[in-house]
C-alpha cells in the first residue's frame, strides 16, 4: 500500500466517537475509536477494506456512504498521531491509494506514521509560506536538505535542517498552502486544545510526521539507478 504525498481534497470531520459496542472478529463487544470524515474525492472507488490516508495516516474504511465514510483508530495509531485530538468541523487531508498506473507527483508515502511533531513558527516571504518545525532525537539524523518529507500526509521538500536546535524548515507555495490543512492550524490556534505557545511565543501545533529512512547501509544494496529513482 503506497500512496503519493498529492493531497487530493481536504475533508470535514464529522464525528470523533470512543465507541464501547464495537464487534470483535469473535463476536465479543469492545470499545474503540471511530473517525467519520465527510468528503467528496477521496470517497470515489471507495469500497470496504479501501486505504484512505487521513492526514497522512493509512486508514482502513469500515464503512462509507455518499457524503462520508468511516474509520477504526487502533490505540498505536491514537499514540503516534493527534487523530485523537481532532474534533467535529475540523478539516484533514484526504488522498487515496495510490494504483500502480498512477502517476507520482510527490514521492512514495507508507501512510505509517513516525511520531507527531510541532510547529514552532510560520513566516511569510512573498506569497509563500516558511514553516518551522521541531523533530525528535531518533527521527533528525533522517532528514537531510533537499530531502522529502510527508507533514500531514503531504510530500514536501526539506529546505533548512538545524541539528543543534532540532527543527528542520520547508516552504509551502500559494496553491498549496490553499489546499492542505497545515496553514489553516494556525488560524485555529486560540481553540484547539493540542495548540500550545512555547515561552518564545512561537506558535505550536500537533503534525504528523512520515520520515523517509534511507541510511548508507541500506544504500549499498542499491543500484545507482534505483538510488536515483528512490523518490
Amino acid at each position: 500500500m503506497v500512496f503519493t504525498g498529492i493531497v487530493e481534497e481536504m475533508g470535514t470531520v464529522l464525528s470523533v466517537e470512543k465507541k464501547a459496542n464495537l464487534e470483535m472478529w469473535d463476536g465479543s463487544k469492545s470499545e474503540g475509536f471511530v473517525l467519520k470524515i465527510k468528503c467528496e474525492e477521496a470517497l470515489k472507488g471507495a469500497y470496504i477494506g479501501c486505504s484512505i490516508a487521513v492526514n497522512g495516516t493509512c486508514l482502513t474504511v469500515t464503512t462509507f456512504n455518499s457524503e462520508a465514510f468511516e474509520v477504526n483508530c487502533a490505540p498505536e495509531t491514537l499514540r503516534r498521531t493527534d487523530l485523537g485530538d481532532l474534533n467535529k468541523g475540523d478539516l484533514v487531508n484526504l488522498e487515496r491509494s495510490m494504483a500502480a498506473t498512477d502517476r507520482n507527483s510527490g514521492h512514495f508515502v507508507q501512510g505509517h506514521v513516525d511520531e507527531a511533531g510541532k510547529i514552532l513558527k510560520f513566516t511569510p516571504e512573498g506569497d509563500s509560506l516558511w514553516v518551522r518545525i521541531s523533530l525528535s532525537d531518533d527521527l533528525l539524523p533522517f532528514v537531510i536538505p533537499k530531502g522529502y518529507i510527508a507533514v500531514d500526509g503531504t510530500s514536501l521538500t526539506v529546505c533548512e535542517v538545524n541539528r543543534e536546535e532540532k527543527w528542520f524548515n520547508l516552504m509551502l507555495i500559494a496553491h498549496t498552502q490553499k489546499c492542505i490543512v497545515i496553514p489553516k492550524k494556525k488560524a485555529h490556534a486560540a481553540f484547539g486544545p493540542r495548540f500550545v505557545w512555547s515561552r518564545k511565543l512561537y506558535f505550536q501545533s500537533h503534525l504528523i510526521l512520515e520520515v523517509e529512512r534511507l541510511t548508507a547501509s541500506e544504500l549499498a544494496g542499491f543500484s545507482l539507478f534505483e538510488v536515483c529513482g528512490h523518490g
